[in-house]
């Protein structure tokens, strides 16, 4: 007997739900990281400019 293809779809597509809801975390990680650096920025709290002694 051979593979069942509807068993076939639910492992499918369990993975690529699993593996799309992982990539979605890293991208929301990385913007909320983005929108602190920006929102310090604009407090003044942090500097892109190196100071010089």
């Amino acid at each position: 007997m051979g593979p069942s293809i509807v068993k076939e779809i639910i492992y499918g597509a369990t993975i690529g739900l699993s593996v799309g809801f992982l990539w979605k975390m890293y991208h929301w990680n990385l913007q909320r990281r983005t929108k602190e650096f920006y929102e310090l920025l604009d407090r003044g709290e942090i500097s892109t400019v190196v100071e010089d002694d």
